[in-house]
């Protein structure tokens, strides 16, 4: 555990690339090696400039700390890229990530035929039926689903992995704790109890914009091929696509009608020389010869009974939070915190500076409130001061 802290010091280093810390580590060895080093031996490291040594001179371990403490709470461990269990397909790419943070039990990439799934958020009822029929039938054929849970094409493709009891795999772009997009929080834990969560930021950080394109590498990096089902011109399904192909790695496309927005970059790519695909087995099939102990034709090629969003949700109804009547003689809230409960939201975590914004509340009175509310279970905190209203209002 004490290395490890030494591991996070590196890649928690504000102003440094990756690449800047993969040479530190090629050229001393371990991070320890590069914490104890003076700057005369730093500036030898292939590609350093003064600016990045400078950097390296802050030895505080204070967020080291913490961030191991997180993990001990939230039950994530630590993957290096010198871990024997790093997988040997993601330590080969361009860029791959020193730390990972791992929910779950990680399967032996480097064995299994893992195929990314990816495509847009915002799908038509075509694009998720076909990620969802995708899915299953690439778990029953004996594929790893790897995805970004996305909303969306990510979503329904894991959904179909998921009912076939298939492994998943789910790459964040965030902390492992915070769940993004909110209305795939039971993915999380569906994924990390079939197979495992992902991630290279610590806990609780935040799904900045800049976050998913830097994810999409080791998405397809783990993957022997990317499935690409709905994109419209412009997506971040293509961004992981184009990284596949730098990375050697296979892609595959589902055909949409030639007049749909959302199948236009799926149409380009099967244009360009992605494999064209309308059933797992047209994928599959590919990898059989070097996989044969693992890949299951016929499974390939079974539906589940029932697919889509809404079969699903009343096969797994959601629990419905508890009533609260405003008018009840009993309850005893003030104004500002009945002002709280009407601005939030049952779904969507809210920040407390928006509450602050849309109620007009002063800070000090909007966080007494917050705190009270939550000592009566009627609101629920999550990670980056978001809150979230447990209860269902009735006047």
């Amino acid at each position: 555990m004490s290395a490890l802290k030494y591991w996070l010091w590196l890649t928690e280093l504000r102003g440094l690339k990756n690449q800047t810390r993969l040479a530190l580590l090629r050229h001393f060895g371990t991070p320890e090696d590069v914490f104890y080093a003076d700057a005369g031996e730093i500036l030898l490291t292939e590609g350093m400039t003064r600016e990045q040594a400078a950097i390296l001179e802050d030895h505080r371990l204070d967020a080291a700390d913490r961030i191991l403490a997180d993990c001990q709470r939230l039950d994530l461990r630590l993957l290096t890229i010198q871990d024997a269990e790093y997988p040997g397909r993601l330590k080969n790419i361009y860029d791959p990530p020193c730390l990972l943070y791992v929910k779950g039990r990680l399967p032996a990439f480097d064995e299994e035929v893992a195929v990314a799934v990816v495509g847009t958020r915002d799908a038509t009822p075509y694009g998720i039926s076909s990620a969802e029929k995708l899915g299953y039938g690439l778990a029953r054929g004996g594929a790893v689903v790897v995805s970004g849970l996305a909303k969306g094409i990510d979503a329904a493709a894991t959904r179909g992995a998921l009912r076939a009891g298939g492994v998943t795999v789910g790459v964040a772009a965030n902390g492992l704790d915070v769940r993004y997009p909110w209305e795939n929080r039971y993915l999380y834990e569906d994924v990390a109890a079939a197979g495992v969560l992902l991630s290279e930021y610590p806990p609780g950080t935040e799904p900045f914009k800049t976050n998913f394109p830097v994810r999409n590498r080791i998405i397809s990096g783990l993957s022997l091929a990317t499935l690409v089902v709905e994109a419209p011109e412009r997506s971040g399904a293509l961004i992981t696509a184009d990284t596949a192909v730098e990375q050697g790695r296979d892609v595959f496309a589902v055909p949409g009608p030639i007049d749909a927005p959302n199948s236009v970059g799926c149409n380009r790519l099967i244009r360009e020389g992605a494999v064209l695909t309308a059933d797992a087995w047209d994928l599959l099939q590919e990898y059989e010869a070097r996989f044969p102990d693992k890949l299951r034709r016929e499974e390939a090629r079974k539906e589940p009974e029932k697919l889509g969003y809404e079969a699903r949700q009343k096969e797994e109804p959601r629990p419905v939070p508890p009533s609260l009547r405003l008018s009840d003689p009993a309850v005893s809230l003030t104004d500002d915190q009945i002002a709280l409960l009407r601005a939030l939201s049952d779904e969507e975590p809210i920040q407390v500076d928006d509450l602050i914004e849309q109620t007009g509340i002063p800070t000090r009175r909007v966080l007494s409130a917050l705190t009270l509310l939550e000592i009566e279970q009627y609101v629920q905190q999550h990670s980056g001061k978001h809150y979230t209203r447990a209860v269902t209002l009735t006047e």
